[in-house]
């Protein structure tokens, strides 16, 4: 019997993620479906209860539902500690005792990505990660994880404060952008939405290390942070593609018990 899977996400027409999942079903014999579906901003519970009703084994979840999902797991089954601390959650097994299992794989696909795919080792290096929201919360720490020294940026500089805190390590701290001014750093994240906008966080010149990498997490398209990274030097500059591919790696796994090789995965998607 097919085990049905789904993307929840609003908008949600864009997603890869079905043809991810389909190659990585026909590259490791999985009888799997996976289908994206459009929830309606105030129907996101709604639309997960009758995923279940209707025998569905889980589901990822993105923009803008994460931190909702969070808040619908079963409180004795609230997943990895990367889910606990971001609050936010992006991957959804149902289990057969009809409780819900929460997990956010983004990290564990941002940090594969950046180390296996990209070749850039974290530990040590100086990591600075722009924005505060769910994005943000639910990469902090696998980057600490990896052993980098994490800085964290926003706009509003109470929200980077925030963020940093809820991690109690001394290697992750906050700030506004105005405090980068003279700052150098090794790797640049942005786990903003600026790019939806064509916008560019307002970042000072002179921010990339030699040898840096520039990474966003959107993908598709070049961005104007990805412009102004190659602008100012930058050694390397990433979208997000391979971070996406990873991180469905790291669901399907959690699913199916299986994991999947992403280096054709992304390699085709990059055609």
């Amino acid at each position: 019997m097919t085990d049905r899977y789904a993307v929840i996400g609003h908008p949600i027409s864009h997603s890869k993620s079905p043809l991810i999942h389909k190659m990585f079903a026909e590259q490791t014999g999985q009888d799997i479906s996976y289908e994206a579906i459009e929830a309606p901003l105030d129907g996101f519970a709604a639309t997960i209860e009758r995923l279940r009703a209707e025998g569905y084994k889980g589901c990822n979840v993105t923009v803008p539902f994460k931190f909702e999902a969070y808040r619908l797991v079963s409180s004795q089954q609230r997943a990895r500690i990367e889910a606990e601390l971001a609050k936010a959650v992006n991957t959804l097994s149902f289990l057969d005792d009809s409780q819900i299992f929460g997990d956010n794989t983004d990290g564990i696909g941002l940090v594969q990505d950046i180390q296996q795919n990209l070749k850039v080792v974290l530990s040590g290096k100086r990591v600075l990660l722009m924005g505060a929201g769910g994005a943000a919360y639910g990469v902090a720490l696998p980057l600490l994880n990896a052993e980098a020294k994490l800085v964290v940026a926003n706009r509003t500089e109470d929200k980077a404060f925030e963020l940093a805190s809820r991690f109690n390590a001394d290697r992750i701290t906050g700030c506004g952008y105005e405090a980068l001014s003279g700052q150098q750093f090794d790797v640049v994240i942005n786990a903003t939405s600026s790019g939806l906008s064509d916008e560019l966080p307002p970042l000072p010149p002179g921010i990339f290390a030699p040898g840096a990498l520039a990474y966003d997490m959107m993908y598709g398209r070049e961005t104007p942070f990805m412009r102004f990274a190659r602008e100012q030097g930058a050694a390397q500059v990433a979208d997000g593609l391979g971070m996406l591919v990873e991180q469905a790696a790291e669901a399907f796994y959690i699913w199916c018990g299986v994991r999947p090789d992403t280096v054709p995965v992304l390699a085709a998607l990059r055609g």
